[in-house]
């Protein structure tokens, strides 16, 4: 293949511009924020888990608190009814009135101990309140940071975009002075070599495998017209010469 040394040249422009662009998408992809909200979504998932497990332990205990506060107005009112029978003398029988005073007994012992059941409960459902008040401030301030997180992010993004964008165009411009069948092959190479499909032969080494040509290599380099598209022995990219190839 031939091409005009000046278009294979302007390949090198190219493939800077390409580099820059494989630059630009690797920082775009590899930005420090993007471990910072994956880091802070995990810990504002287990955050959420524990709240929804505070929540539900909150729930259940004002469900046994007001099962528990029920069973003592029962108990409370059975008494009181039997304390009225009791004080009516409407009940005459010794054995009905001794029943009677031991049920009174028996339900006030069953009262304190309900009663108790409902404060050990009571004070499970505060705990749990203080526990889901202290999560939910620990959720939003988990999602203020995401959100930091992903505004920083954005913001980048939006730069690294406008940077490709204008990368973009100025490659455009640049590839669309380059003969098509040059343009072509380098694009072939370049997704088969790692993104670089011309080097610039720079004091007889070649600049995109870092290997330097041997003698034989350089003397067919050297013989070649200055239109002859050449090709590194040792990658196979287009060997681009210039006043610093050594030559």
């Amino acid at each position: 293949m031939n091409a005009a040394p000046a278009d294979q040249i302007r390949l090198l422009d190219v493939q800077a511009l390409d580099v820059r662009l494989q630059q630009l998408a690797h920082k775009r992809k590899s930005l420090p924020e993007h471990a910072e909200i994956d880091s802070l979504t995990k810990d504002a998932t287990q955050v959420r888990d524990l709240l929804v497990a505070a929540q539900t332990e909150e729930s259940d205990c004002a469900r046994e608190q007001t099962k528990a506060e029920q069973d003592v107005d029962q108990v409370r009112q059975r008494a009181t009814r039997d304390q009225q029978r009791l004080d009516s003398g409407a009940v005459t029988s010794p054995k009905d009135l001794e029943n009677l005073q031991h049920e009174i007994v028996s339900l006030a012992k069953r009262q304190g101990d309900l009663e108790d059941v409902v404060l050990e409960v009571m004070e499970r459902r505060e705990a749990a309140q203080e526990r889901v008040g202290e999560l939910t401030e620990r959720v939003t301030s988990v999602q203020a940071k995401i959100d930091d997180s992903t505004g920083r992010r954005d913001a980048a993004f939006e730069e690294i975009d406008r940077e490709v964008a204008s990368v973009t165009k100025e490659r455009e411009v640049v590839a669309g002075a380059v003969p098509a069948d040059l343009l072509k092959l380098y694009n072939k190479l370049r997704e088969q070599q790692g993104g670089i499909g011309a080097a610039k032969l720079y004091q007889r080494t070649c600049q995109g495998c870092r290997q330097e040509l041997s003698i034989t290599d350089i003397n067919e380099i050297r013989a070649a017209a200055p239109d002859t598209v050449v090709r590194c022995e040792n990658c196979r990219r287009i060997l681009v010469r210039t006043a610093e190839s050594g030559l």
